[in-house]
């Protein structure tokens, strides 16, 4: 499939597990959202299971992962890696992305996080339901985002379905709008205006595929995945969209309690470009990592912070050297997910 063609129909709701795109270690599941509160139709969400040899899940620990915008779980070394420690690797691809977009729907267009709460929970329980748990939640970009916000209210509003959590993995959370500080400001206010009125108008700026080219195989990257699911210069964004991410952002900066240990890997570098040049490959080239290292305190009360040097924003699709730096520090950091209280930059910088 090229970049630009209609998404593949998904299995239909109620069908069960099914063969995934991914391949025979992989199997999917839709998962029937009903009708979608902004007004695009029925919405499914796609549960995606790592299934190696066709086993059934064992009963035991588990990782429930959520994709970033422009996005989809592909990731085949990241499931791996769990299964590699005795976890059953589990993700969620979102309405509206990726396994989940349907026909005539705007990409990963949403305009309240907190809708992100059904399918969430709808996944959680499937997970504990084959598993027994407790499960990890892991998540990328402005999947940090909407997990964070989401286990907090879990935690306020559903002590039984919390108590199931071991901890948050985040990789790359996206926790600020990066940019000029009036984008912060006055840009807020119209972006909430617009989306309000006119929540699928499109942001009037070209995004970049400079982190695209790099990642992907086509061009000067070593990753294959689908590029109808993560164009290379990614969906367009929407007012309403941004305006929701906004409203989070603004929940997450006055403060979070997820209620369990968190992990928040990031770049120590940030490289705005509008074009692929090589020093792409060693930055995050889509998040300001400063504004990363400032907000991840407002996570909880026991967060480790940890700068990958020369890592990607995607820290996990990174080059080798960088890519196994951020997998050691996962690895540790779940020998010991109890060890730290407050936060911990391993640069030093205030989070």
């Amino acid at each position: 499939m090229v970049e630009g063609t209609e998404p593949p129909a998904g299995p239909a709701a109620g069908t069960g597990w099914q063969p995934d795109i991914l391949g025979p270690d992989y199997r999917s599941l839709t998962i029937d959202l009903g009708r979608d509160p902004d007004d695009e139709g029925d919405i499914v969400a796609t549960l995606v299971r790592h299934t190696p040899t066709g086993a059934e899940p064992p009963p035991g620990p588990a990782v429930l992962y959520v994709h970033g915008f422009t996005d989809y779980f592909f990731q085949r070394p990241l499931a791996e890696f769990f299964d590699d420690r005795g976890f059953t690797f589990y993700a969620l691809d979102l309405r509206k992305c990726g396994r989940s977009l349907r026909e005539g729907q705007t990409p990963h267009y949403i305009t309240d996080l907190e809708a992100y709460d059904t399918e969430l929970g709808a996944a959680l329980d499937r997970v504990i339901a084959e598993t027994g748990g407790p499960v990890l939640v892991a998540a990328h970009s402005t999947g940090g985002l909407i997990t964070a916000l989401w286990l907090d209210r879990l935690r306020r509003t559903d002590a039984e379905r919390h108590a199931r959590i071991s901890g948050l993995a985040l990789n790359s959370p996206w926790f600020d709008l990066q940019g000029e500080a009036y984008l912060r400001s006055v840009g807020t206010v119209l972006v909430n205006a617009v989306g309000k009125v006119d929540g699928t108008r499109v942001v009037p700026k070209e995004l970049s595929q400079a982190y695209g080219e790099s990642i992907h195989r086509s061009v000067h990257g070593e990753w294959d995945y689908d590029l109808a699911f993560k164009p290379l210069t990614g969906f367009p964004v929407t007012f309403g969209f941004l305006s929701a991410v906004r409203h989070g952002h603004a929940r997450l900066h006055r403060g979070l309690d997820v209620g369990v240990p968190s992990l928040v890997l990031r770049s120590d570098a940030t490289l705005f470009t509008g074009s692929y040049r090589p020093e792409v490959d060693r930055a995050d080239a889509v998040l300001d990592v400063a504004q990363i290292a400032r907000w991840s305190g407002c996570v909880g009360k026991r967060v480790t912070v940890v700068p990958i040097p020369g890592a990607r924003h995607d820290v996990f699709l990174s080059l080798t050297e960088p890519r196994e730096a951020a997998y050691r520090e996962l690895d540790r950091w779940l020998s010991a997910t109890t060890r730290s209280v407050g936060v911990v930059d391993s640069e030093g910088a205030s989070a």
